[in-house]
């Protein structure tokens, strides 16, 4: 079964950013070509039972299991070792990718406490936006009585654009909550 945001796309939002934008064809569009959500630890990714929870919460929100990261290089000042746990990604194509959106912007962004919308210069000179998450505990599929301590993440969405106003024209499309000028 296809996911809702995903027919949406090609029927509803493909089409009216080839009117918004100009383009002679549908294909020139903007597309989301993947998410990657990143959970740093630090110096808790040495302790196995923190990394094997973090693990599962990451796993249940975004319905893949993650990868661990590890530390390139030795940082006397931040207390790493070369090979040692950083944290956690995962990187998100398709059908999981689209559902993550759906469930990030209806269910999951309006949950975050004082939450007035998602800065508009998260986007780089390629186009991709980047944001970050103070807690994961925002997320549903993530029991509150379970976790030890709150923890944050970023969300990457790569897309492929001609630049930035086209990526922004079609995360405006997918309900993304972005500040407006005007909001202070």
């Amino acid at each position: 079964m296809t996911p809702r945001l995903k027919e949406l796309y090609y029927k509803e939002i493909q089409p009216a950013l080839k009117e918004q934008l100009g383009f002679k064809n549908t294909f020139q569009g903007p597309k989301v070509l993947k998410v990657v959500i990143n959970m740093g630890l630090g110096l808790d990714g040495a302790d196995a039972k923190i990394m094997k929870s973090t693990e599962e919460d990451l796993g249940k929100i975004t319905g893949q299991k993650p990868t661990v990261t590890k530390f390139k290089k030795s940082v006397a000042n931040f207390k790493t070792r070369k090979g040692t746990n950083a944290g956690l990604k995962v990187t998100l194509r398709g059908n999981k990718m689209y559902e993550f959106i759906d469930r990030l912007v209806n269910i999951a962004l309006p949950r975050i406490k004082d939450f007035r919308g998602l800065s508009p210069k998260g986007f780089d000179k390629f186009g991709n936006y980047t944001f970050g998450i103070k807690e994961h505990i925002i997320f549903p599929e993530v029991n509150f009585d379970r976790i030890d301590k709150i923890r944050g993440l970023d969300v990457v969405v790569v897309i492929a654009a001609m630049n930035k106003d086209h990526s922004f024209a079609l995360l405006e499309k997918l309900n993304f909550p972005f500040i407006k000028k005007g909001d202070n």
